[in-house]
């Protein structure tokens, strides 16, 4: 259990690292152009993502996300205790890895972002991104094991470009990305909306396994 808690820690913070570091980078490079800053951002989040699930996957599942922790403990996949634990390692990993990137790039430890993302059409993107996400991974490891880590990289690479949000879809990214003032931050005031649809989705995904089991 050790191992995995620390597996869903060390994934979560790379995966923050990546996340930020990649933005941070883009917007350095495309000049104002955010066009080009996504694309950067994107690309590398789906590399980074494929990495992460294909090595770590086989020790603690790769979740990285408390939903899916959860989605995995409704699905008896995991027992409560182990949520938590994995719960609690992907926010805080996720912090560490906002914190990590900047350091690496010379930036203040401590930040808030000031970046807005709200209104209606984001919170109804990150309902919709959460849903996809959500069943992708139920419907892969029931079908495609093997393709898993592949499907949700490239899923998440595109789900930055057709939804308003950028697909977080995960409340410890979305947590920790209140704490980076930069291309990829989210303001707090924020935070609330976009969890609270991701959460809506989870019930609804849920809700839809138990009407499958029956």
């Amino acid at each position: 259990m050790r191992n995995k808690i620390f597996a869903e820690l060390f994934g979560t913070a790379l995966l923050l690292a990546v996340v930020t570091g990649s933005g941070v980078m883009g917007a350095s490079l495309a000049a104002g152009n955010n066009a080009v800053a996504l694309l950067g951002n994107s690309i590398a989040t789906g590399c980074g993502l494929y990495v992460l699930i294909t090595v770590l996957g086989p020790i603690s599942g790769a979740h990285f996300n408390p939903l899916v922790s959860l989605m995995m403990w409704q699905a008896n996949v995991i027992n409560l205790k182990n949520a938590i634990g994995y719960i609690s390692a992907q926010c805080i990993g996720a912090i560490l890895g906002v914190w990590l990137t900047h350091l690496m790039f010379g930036l203040s430890l401590i930040e808030v972002s000031s970046k807005p993302r709200n209104g209606v059409g984001q919170w109804l993107s990150e309902l919709v991104s959460t849903m996809i996400l959500l069943t992708l991974i139920r419907l892969a490891l029931k079908y495609a094991s093997e393709k898993v880590a592949m499907l949700i990289a490239m899923t998440v690479t595109a789900g930055y470009w057709f939804t308003s949000s950028t697909f977080f879809a995960n409340p410890a990214v979305t947590i920790a990305r209140t704490l980076t003032d930069t291309f990829v931050g989210i303001a707090p005031a924020d935070l609330l909306l976009f969890i609270s649809a991701q959460f809506v989705a989870l019930l609804f995904t849920v809700f839809w396994m138990k009407l499958e089991a029956k």
